[in-house]
């Protein structure tokens, strides 16, 4: 990908990523734009748009998977022994 742009402030190469779907433009640098286009592969996903989703997805995952299933492993089902005698 060639860069779009030279930002004459700090002399780094900006970097523009046009998503086609939506035309959005989404301005990242070159690092994570090699890091993407290697997740890409990883995930074998078809372009960087789906890349950007898979983490989304990941990380939502995640979070629910903290906030739901807190007490996972130290609750156990109920036994006849719970039951209270003062029914």
């Amino acid at each position: 990908m060639e860069p779009n742009r030279i930002n004459r402030s700090t002399g780094r190469i900006v970097y523009w990523y046009t998503l086609a779907a939506s035309d959005t433009t989404v301005k990242i640098s070159r690092n994570t734009l090699s890091e993407l286009e290697r997740l890409r592969d990883e995930f074998s996903a078809k372009s960087i748009d789906e890349t950007v989703r898979v983490l989304i997805r990941d990380r939502r995952r995640k979070l629910l998977a903290g906030v739901f299933g807190s007490d996972k492993g130290r609750v156990t089902s109920f036994s006849e022994e719970d039951r209270g005698e003062d029914r």
